[in-house]
This record gives structure tokens, sequence and C-alpha cells, in this order.
């Protein structure tokens, strides 16, 4: 058993392990939708990984490290599995993505009053549980697609916590050599977990809580983080 596998199951009751990060969410003409996960502190370290479903329904998962890939698909649902680097660089409000078959570049614009809102959100608040069932119908209601908790692979339990969310504006991509085509809604909504990004092309602030099984001796990969 690893030491991180020992820390885990050493914790009573559902291990919790928490990222702190950033989702983004395009959709494409072309009709693939992409999200990205970059998550500068996590439990496997300093990591971005990215979710695309093609036009046809395909899932794919593009991970840097097997661990990470394990992880990441036992919790979400995936038709093909990647390990690839996967490499995001940030330069004021342009985000670029590497990563093998992917490259994107999007931007950002000015945050609205929804942003200005979610960024008065405390982050010892964002990080609780109990906000995210709070904010879930709110969620719904607002952010066609959303939800903040549900039930996620392997058992596992999830919740999301925003602290800031800004509109994708522009956006060039190419996959597997062919050119993604122009921005677009998230439309229909990815099928990867119990709910979607924004309909809308947004980027998020979001700190992700995953309840593990009570029984984790198995989870691979990952320190647990209070």
């Amino acid at each position: 058993m690893s030491r991180a596998s020992r820390m885990i199951s050493a914790v009573t009751g559902r291990p919790r392990l928490r990222f702190d990060g950033w989702i983004a969410g395009v959709g494409t003409s072309s009709g693939t939708r992409v999200v990205l996960g970059h998550w500068p502190r996590s439990p496997f370290g300093p990591f971005s990984d990215v979710m695309v479903e093609r036009a046809d329904g395909e899932r794919l998962l593009l991970a840097p490290t097997q661990e990470i890939a394990d992880f990441v698909s036992g919790t979400y649902t995936f038709d093909t599995v990647r390990v690839v680097p996967v490499d995001v660089s940030v330069a004021q409000d342009t985000w670029t993505v590497t990563a093998a078959p992917l490259r994107l570049r999007f931007t950002t614009g000015r945050r609205g009053i929804l942003g200005l809102l979610l960024r008065a959100v405390p982050g010892a608040l964002a990080r609780r549980p109990v906000w995210s069932a709070l904010t879930d119908r709110p969620a719904r209601l607002v952010l066609a697609g959303v939800r903040t908790r549900g039930s996620a692979g392997g058992g596992r339990r999830e919740w999301y916590g925003a602290q800031d969310l800004r509109p994708i504006r522009a956006l060039t991509g190419v996959l597997d050599g062919e050119d993604l085509g122009a921005l677009t809604q998230v439309e229909p909504p990815v099928r990867f977990g119990f709910g979607s990004v924004p309909r809308q092309p947004s980027l998020v602030r979001v700190t992700t809580t995953v309840a593990l099984p009570r029984n984790a001796d198995d989870e691979s990969g990952a320190d647990h983080m209070t």
C-alpha cells in the first residue's frame, strides 16, 4: 500500500480529496465540446487534464499521468483515455493548452455580475460541501446544465464551490489535425458526470471536493487534503 493510500485509509468516515483551480468549458462549431481542468493545488500536485466530447458522442480523457488518468476515469465516464503531456500557459487573459492531439487557445472577457458575486464568497465557505448543497438549485436555474453536487463513479460523491466566473470570448483549436471551428455554446451538454459546465463558454474558479468510498484502501494516488 502506498503512503498516500495509508493516509487515506487512516481517515475516519468518507475520505475527502480537494482540488483547487479552474474549469473552462467551451463548445465549437465542429460539434466538439472541451472541458479543461487546471489544478494548481491538488492531492496529486499541480496538474491539468482535458475532457473532450466529440460531435459523434465519443468521450475522451487526456491526462498527464497514469495515476491521474485512473483517478479521473474512476470518477467520470469516458470511452477513450489517453496519457499524454498536458501543458497550460496563461498570459493575462489568454490561455493556451497543448495536449498531444489537442491544441487550444482561448481568451476570457470581463466578469459580469455573477462573477463579481462569486468572488465575494470566502474560500473557507466555498470549500464546504454544505455550501455546494445550498447553491445546487440556484446553479441549475441560473447556469443551465450546471450542478454543484452529485454522485460520481466508483461510489464517490462530489461537490463544487465556485469563487469566480469569467466569460470566454474567443477560441481557436485543433484536434487530431482538424480545425474545431468557431466558439459556440456548450450544446448539447457534456456527459462525463452528473452535470455539465455552463452553456455559455466560461472559465470558473472552483474548489472541487471528492468523497471516496469508506473502503478506500485501493484508491490510487492521492494525499488527503483538509
